[in-house]
């Protein structure tokens, strides 16, 4: 990985404020090299829905500044719950809005899922991530099952193989960025 600043721009999934989605996020971020932006989205909850026909000149400043940050980003962490066994509405209907954009195409994108289960969801936002030319590799995505057993009340980390996974993972994406 050169030497120069890149950034990270980084999703939590979750809306809720203090959810262990943005906890990981934070987490991660403490581990960041300085050459690395790293850059928590926290606006997931003003994009309107998606709407094919109001994807034009006159998309919402919301939607537009998503697709930028997505586009400027050296890569991408998504970092999110499972819900009712798929991948959260408003993270989904952010994604579908940079499908014409072309936001993601490749992209290096890594996935967490930290929920109670999360394979559903984990392997649904794979689909959807792999169908917009998102980057993937195996050793960037993670499926992190009952997180809330592997956190204590302040949203720390504290299960000594899960922090040392999220690092593998977040050092993995970082030796992709080319």
């Amino acid at each position: 990985m050169p030497n120069v600043n890149q950034t990270v721009f980084a999703i939590p999934g979750s809306l809720r404020s203090g959810s262990s989605n943005h906890n990981i996020l934070l987490f991660l971020k403490s581990f960041a090299p300085a050459n690395i932006d790293f850059v928590i989205y926290d606006d997931l909850a003003q994009i309107p829905p998606f709407d094919p026909g109001n994807d034009n000149e006159n998309v919402t400043n919301a939607v537009i500044h998503f697709r930028k940050q997505a586009e400027a980003a050296d890569a991408i962490i998504i970092c999110t719950p499972e819900y009712a066994h798929g991948i959260p509405g408003q993270l989904k209907n952010a994604i579908d809005w940079t499908v014409s954009s072309g936001s993601f195409s490749n992209k290096p994108t890594s996935l967490i899922t930290a929920s109670t289960d999360g394979a559903n969801g984990h392997a649904a936002l794979l689909e959807v991530l792999k169908t917009i030319a998102a980057s993937l590799a195996d050793d960037t995505n993670l499926l992190i099952s009952f997180i809330r057993s592997k956190i204590d009340a302040a949203g720390n980390i504290v299960d000594t193989e899960t922090a040392e996974q999220l690092k593998a993972v977040f050092n993995a994406l970082l030796n992709n960025i080319g």
